[in-house]
């Protein structure tokens, strides 16, 4: 029997593997994307997606599929066991194009992720198709499958869970901490409370959360104390009396599910093994207070989806892929430490404790209670190392001498914009998606030699000059052929006001917008050439 030999398995049809194949498939790389289950989960886990992961959708060209299942800008409240704030979280900003902070329904949005392959014929998926071996060699890994069959593929990946048989089976440690208390979930139809908002409920008789949903659906999560046993969830009266303080009648709820759940903290020893990468939980899992165990599994599949098809379509050599690991390590080890100390403040069922917590949030002044409205607690992804360029401060007379944080190795922003016609839409639509070398003012082709241009041709790279919008026709007119032309609308959230805060005049960004190096636009051919040799382009 011979081997069907592809590009890429991924494994398991949770949100990571359903992204990274939708990603992958953009670039036309062959995808065989493999669940063990017979259809996907259809009960609610994750309940916030962030602007981070709704750019990711919108890379994807799946975000009008998914905005219909979010609620924006859901406002959180923190609040102790007399339902005092402790604090709110309510950030209204849109840096990165989209609303910070999204209540979502995720099978509705699993389907939308689904549905998304059906674009790509060079993407195939199977259901009821467990792997129950991986073969690695020089060429690629063997994978076998329970039900008979084998298939070759160059790379793979494995995005099945927590309970990761693939990360068992390469004997990768998964280190932390599992809380000592599970958690009861509850989701209702026809939600009875009837407010936009989701209430975090530190009370020190019972944690709680209370989330609303799009589509008239309520979570509740409880604390289940030790001696609780998990069965519990099925009895109808311990679930009434567990309700009985939130509703006016629990006997008229409309249960969708109930299901117990375990808070882990954990993170693998390593998320590579030779042709093999872990992603999403995995590779890490971290309390649901936070809200980012979803999103951190789809900026792994962001991180490592346009570096795999780099590699696979011969772009950049096979070393790119070191720098998934290096890159996301760091910042899933924060947002794992974020959401830890969340859930202990908000799960401590010492009254003592509790009274210390909300003696301290009572004492807050107002700029850290702005902080915290503004998640300013929430780190955002920051790569010291990776396929990153950290240049010098310029020293030119010609600009003032500020103390400004280097930005390379974080997200460029995302404001509104025009295209070359003066139609208004979000950046990266007027930009297109890929490598870009955006400049201000400036025609990016002017500052870049014949050897460069050549590799960004070759790598599909644009070249985006930002105007204010006033000098569009006259830029669009003498712009070099090949050359993007953008307006710039003005104001506070302008790419205006960001390269003038800032002593740049160029960046390079990535296909997942993160900037690879900052620079003046006479730096811009050694900067570009710097950037080249992290990203292993050949």
């Amino acid at each position: 029997m011979s081997t069907t030999v592809i590009d890429a398995l991924v494994v398991g049809a949770g949100p990571v593997g359903l992204t990274l194949a939708n990603l992958l498939g953009q670039q036309g790389v062959d995808v065989l994307l493999v669940e063990k289950e017979e259809g996907l989960i259809d009960y609610p886990r994750a309940v916030g997606i962030d602007d981070e992961a709704l750019r990711a959708m919108q890379t994807a060209g799946l975000v009008d599929e998914v905005l219909p299942h979010t609620i924006p800008d859901q406002k959180i409240y923190m609040i102790n066991g007399g339902r005092m704030i402790l604090s709110e979280v309510n950030p209204t900003t849109r840096e990165f194009g989209w609303p910070r902070r999204n209540g979502f329904v995720q099978p509705l949005v699993d389907q939308a992720l689904l549905a998304g392959l059906d674009r790509f014929p060079n993407v195939a998926v199977r259901f009821g198709s467990e792997v129950t071996d991986l073969v690695e060699d020089m060429d690629g890994v063997v994978a076998t499958f329970a039900a008979g069959g084998t298939v070759r593929a160059r790379y793979v990946v494995a995005a099945e869970g927590g309970a990761s048989p693939t990360r068992k089976r390469l004997g990768i440690s998964f280190d932390g901490e599992t809380r000592p208390t599970d958690g009861i979930v509850i989701d209702v139809a026809n939600d009875p409370i009837g407010t936009p908002h989701a209430v975090f409920g530190g009370d020190p008789a019972r944690s709680y959360a209370s989330i609303a949903l799009p589509h008239g659906i309520r979570r509740w999560e409880f604390t289940l104390f030790e001696d609780e046993a998990a069965d519990v969830v099925e009895d109808d009266a311990y679930i009434a009396a567990l309700l009985a303080p939130h509703v006016p009648d629990p006997s008229r709820l409309d249960i969708i599910r109930r299901r117990v759940y375990r808070h882990h903290a954990r993170i693998a020893g390593r998320f590579r093994s030779g042709r093999i990468f872990l992603a999403g939980d995995a590779a890490h899992v971290m309390p649901v207070v936070g809200g980012q165990g979803w999103n951190s599994g789809i900026r792994d599949a962001f991180n490592l989806g346009w570096k795999l098809a780099a590699v696979l379509k011969g772009l950049s050599t096979d070393a790119l892929l070191d720098t998934y690991e290096t890159e996301r390590r760091g910042h899933v080890t924060q947002m794992m430490a974020v959401s830890l100390e969340m859930a202990k403040e908000m799960t401590d069922h010492d009254p003592e404790k509790a009274a210390e917590r909300d003696r301290i949030a009572a004492n807050r002044t107002p700029e850290e209670r702005d902080a915290q409205k503004r998640q300013a607690f929430k780190p955002q992804p920051k790569f010291d190392e990776g396929v990153v360029v950290h240049t010098p401060l310029p020293t030119s007379k010609s600009l003032p001498a500020r103390d400004v944080p280097r930005l390379a190795g974080s997200l460029f922003p995302q404001p509104q914009a025009t295209d070359a016609d003066g139609v208004e839409m979000l950046l990266d639509e007027a930009t297109g998606q890929g490598w870009r070398v955006i400049t201000w003012n400036n025609d990016p082709a002017v500052f870049l030699s014949a050897q460069r241009l050549a590799v960004l041709d070759r790598v599909g790279a644009r070249l985006v000059q930002v105007v204010p919008k006033a000098q569009l026709p006259w830029a669009r007119k003498h712009a070099t052929s090949g050359v993007t032309v953008v307006g710039d609308l003005g104001g506070e959230s302008s790419l205006q006001a960001w390269f003038d805060a800032r002593p740049v005049g160029a960046v390079v960004v990535r296909p997942d917008h993160v900037i690879a190096a900052e620079c003046l636009a006479q730096e811009l051919d050694d900067v570009l050439f710097a950037v080249l040799e992290v990203a292993s382009i050949v």
